[in-house]
C-alpha cells in the first residue's frame, strides 16, 4: 500500500502565498507523475499542475505564472508553491501519484486526503 499525507493548507488574504506538501510513503518502487488538483464546494475535480519524473511540469491556465510544481524524488515529495493566491483559489487541494510498486509492475494512482485553502479577499 502507498500513503499520500498533505501538509500546508490554511487561510491566506489575497495576494498571500502558500506552499503546499505531499509525502509519498508504502510499498514504492519509483514514482512516474506527481500532481495537484482541487475541488471548490458544487465544483469537479481540476488539474492544477502536474511534474514528471524527470521534471517536465504542466500548468492550469488559470495558474500559470502564480503557481510552481516541484518535486524531490529522493524524498519521494511533491511540493506547489502558490503565489498571488485569488479568492477563487479556494478549494480543497488534493496529491495525486502515479506509483510503481515493482520494477515491472504497472503504475497505479494514489491519492491524498486532500488539505484546504482558504483565501480571503
Amino acid at each position: 500500500q502507498v500513503q499520500l499525507v498533505e501538509s500546508g493548507g490554511g487561510l491566506v488574504q489575497a495576494g498571500g502565498s502558500l506552499r503546499l506538501s505531499c509525502a509519498a510513503s508504502g510499498n514504492i518502487f519509483s514514482i512516474t507523475a506527481m500532481a495537484w488538483y482541487r475541488q471548490a464546494p458544487g465544483k469537479q475535480r481540476e488539474l492544477v499542475a502536474s511534474i514528471s519524473s524527470g521534471g517536465s511540469t504542466n500548468y492550469a491556465e488559470s495558474v500559470k505564472g502564480r503557481f510552481t510544481i516541484s518535486r524531490d524524488n529522493a524524498k519521494n515529495t511533491v511540493y506547489l508553491q502558490m503565489d498571488s493566491l485569488k479568492p477563487e483559489d479556494s478549494a480543497d487541494y488534493y496529491c495525486n501519484a502515479q506509483v510503481r510498486s515493482s520494477r515491472f509492475g504497472a503504475a497505479s494512482a494514489y491519492w491524498g486526503q486532500g488539505t484546504q485553502v482558504t483565501v480571503s479577499s
